[in-house]
């Protein structure tokens, strides 16, 4: 039987910062000039959303040829850094939502700490996980492996199934149910298309939401009754 959740451990692009968006539209245009004519760029991005860049890219270069040298992967990734700098925010009511749930907070992403740092320190996010925050740069491996969440419950000092994840992509729902951690999947954020809700309970998400004002109720619920 799970534990009493008591802890919160949160994936950062897509859920704290609104930012998969304009990453997603910056990765269609460098591809789209890259990957053979009639392949659909945005396609091929859909499904591996959660993956690393440089992860995502060598998988849609198993099925299509794409020039990726190194310079290639740095000039995407310039790219796609740039976009999402220039339009960086915090998903809609997250700030609110979190300070309303009196847990103790880490982070668990895939995207470079140095970069995760700098954006929620810009979002006024920072002070909530008090430098808990591990990145896959940083671990050693990246989600679907579960390192980085299995980082952040030790930080917390917590068993696994002590903490709730909270997770927009199937490849962070893979990983956090295969650390242990129980999972309410987030699919509110600009980037999110029609089924995704679908794809995260599939994955292993216990439940779905779309409203960040929701959260705290949420997690008051799981409290009292886990899933």
């Amino acid at each position: 039987m799970s534990g009493a959740v008591a802890h919160l451990v949160c994936d950062c692009d897509g859920v704290l910062l609104d930012s998969e968006a304009a990453a997603q539209r910056a990765l269609q245009i460098q591809l789209a000039a890259r990957l053979p004519p009639g392949v659909d760029a945005a396609a091929v991005i859909q499904p591996r959303l959660g993956m690393t860049l440089e992860a995502l890219l060598a998988d849609i270069a198993g099925q299509h040829p794409l020039p990726l040298t190194p310079d290639e992967i740095a000039r995407i990734r310039r790219a796609v850094d740039a976009e999402v700098a220039s339009r960086l925010r915090a998903v809609p009511g997250v700030a609110a939502a979190l300070r309303a749930i009196p847990l103790p907070k880490a982070v668990a992403s895939n995207s470079a700490g140095a970069r995760v740092r700098a954006a929620l320190r810009r979002t006024g996010l920072w002070p909530l996980f008090q430098g808990r925050v591990h990145c896959a740069d940083e671990v050693g491996a990246a989600k679907p492996a579960p390192d980085v969440y299995l980082a952040a419950c030790r930080s917390l000092r917590a068993a696994p199934d002590h903490c709730l994840a909270l997770e927009d992509s199937v490849t962070g729902v893979t990983a956090a149910r295969a650390a242990g951690l129980r999972v309410l999947g987030f699919a509110g954020a600009g980037h999110i298309a029609a089924g995704h809700a679908e794809r995260l309970l599939a994955a292993g998400a216990g439940q779905v939401f779309d409203d960040m004002r929701r959260l705290p109720e949420l997690v008051r619920r799981l409290q009292a009754r886990p899933f």
